[in-house]
């Protein structure tokens, strides 16, 4: 059984579909055993705690250097026995020793479909205000491996989403959670957990 440790830093609302997923059976290899947050007050630890999960509070501004908190949050990670570290909304850059030290075990959501509307500053309402303004008329999410550059690890799930008339950035990053984010996140981690994975070079293979 594989130890999952989720990273959040606001209401968690992917980390609720992450244990709703658990309690219906469906993170089966794997079973989340801590929440770390980069905030003390994220209602995404109220989640944990409901749900009896351990939870931790690591902040950026409690070190003076960026290499100091790398290394303490790669070092806590290391403590809770992760397998598997989840990225549900943690707004805090990780780390060069934090991603070496976890290589293809981290994993991530993006609201889009890698490599569009990705990259740096693309996050949250962002993403879907981009993409509401190039017109697309598809979009989606991504759950991806996370290396050293951003959103640019192997993908390992992606799911579109139509966009509709009428949309506002709000009502779009409403459907794409609903309809994908809360879809994929889960998934890609219970496909980790059972080691149905298989990365090869910036890919993954799917072993169904």
């Amino acid at each position: 059984m594989k130890n999952i440790v989720v990273l959040v830093s606001g209401g968690g609302t992917n980390l609720q579909a992450l244990i709703d997923a658990q309690k219906r059976g469906e993170l089966t290899g794997g079973k989340i055993t801590c929440v770390i947050s980069s905030n003390p007050n994220a209602y995404a630890l109220t989640r944990a705690a409901d749900n009896n999960i351990e939870t931790a509070v690591i902040r950026r501004k409690d070190f003076a250097a960026f290499e100091d908190y790398d290394k303490a949050l790669t070092a806590l990670l290391q403590s809770k026995q992760a397998d598997v570290v989840v990225l549900a909304g943690f707004m805090t850059i990780l780390g060069k020793e934090v991603i070496r030290a976890f290589e293809n075990r981290i994993i991530n959501i993006h609201p889009a479909l890698i490599p569009s509307f990705c990259g740096e500053g693309y996050y949250g309402l962002r993403v879907h205000e981009e993409a509401l303004k190039k017109g697309v008329k598809v979009t989606g999410a991504t759950a991806h491996f996370v290396n050293e550059i951003c959103d640019g690890g192997p993908i390992i799930m992606q799911k579109a989403v139509e966009v509709q008339n009428g949309d506002t950035p709000e009502i779009l990053q409403k459907r794409v959670m609903e309809q994908a984010e809360w879809k994929i996140l889960p998934r890609s981690v219970a496909l980790f957990c059972e080691d149905k994975i298989k990365v090869s070079g910036n890919k993954t293979e799917i072993l169904e």
